[in-house]
């Protein structure tokens, strides 16, 4: 009980919260488990609850009618997806598939909606949450519909390496068949643009490792959009 208390301490969205709240919290909770490349919903199903990844990760992702994934974002542990339908009491605007194997909390919308009701310091904490993903969601589309594509990877492998404590060799936490969706590319570009990069002394490519080369350089190809001449 202990530890399920714990890991909904360290949510963003719930920690801060007196061990009464946190309590109540946990007594709404649903643990479930989810085998790699399994769907935990999909575009249109009723929002009837949101979930927090406890461990593995999970990708959320819309598809084209001629079935072309757009990966929009990827979690991991910690980090809570499916509150925009759930608050509206409306269906899933997109899929949620599970990258690796998961432990997912699932909170119910109808429990959930009546605890914050009476709890405004929750209700700060998820619109705080909203408000982030938001945010992450317009620099996403800014970078898809303003910046070339060894702009998107450049951007992408400098905010990797901030959090990856500003290392100057980052692991890609995600293959890149996925990278290549998240960039809005296709796998034959990125690898390309990996070579480039290479040939440019900007990185060094070893599997899903990535030395940052020349961060600087790196930084002005994400600001300008495109790769350097």
């Amino acid at each position: 009980m202990k530890k399920i208390l714990d890991i909904i301490s360290r949510i963003p969205a719930f920690n801060g919260l007196s061990d009464s709240q946190l309590e109540e919290i946990k007594n709404i909770a649903v643990n479930r488990d989810y085998k790699k490349d399994e769907f935990i919903f999909t575009e249109g199903d009723e929002g009837s609850g949101f979930y927090v990844v406890v461990e593995g990760q999970v990708k959320i992702f819309k598809l084209s009618l001629d079935g072309k994934e757009q990966i929009l974002h990827i979690l991991g542990p910690g980090e809570s997806f499916g509150q925009v339908a759930v608050f509206l009491g409306r269906s899933f605007p997109a899929n949620a598939q599970t990258i690796a194997g998961s432990r997912l909390m699932f909170f119910p919308r109808n429990a959930f909606v009546s605890m914050i009701t009476g709890n405004p310091s929750l209700a700060m904490r998820m619109l705080a949450v909203l408000s982030m993903r938001l945010r992450q969601f317009t620099v996403q589309i800014e970078n898809l519909s303003l910046k070339e594509v060894p702009g998107r990877l450049a951007s992408y492998l400098v905010v990797l390496a901030q959090e990856q404590d500003n290392a100057d060799e980052v692991t890609l936490p995600i293959s890149k068949g996925q990278l290549a969706s998240l960039l809005g590319t296709i796998p034959e570009t990125l690898s390309r643009i990996f070579a480039k990069m290479g040939a440019q002394g900007l990185i060094e490519v070893r599997g899903r490792k990535i030395r940052l080369l020349d961060r600087m350089g790196l930084e002005e190809v994400s600001k300008l959009g495109k790769a350097l001449e």
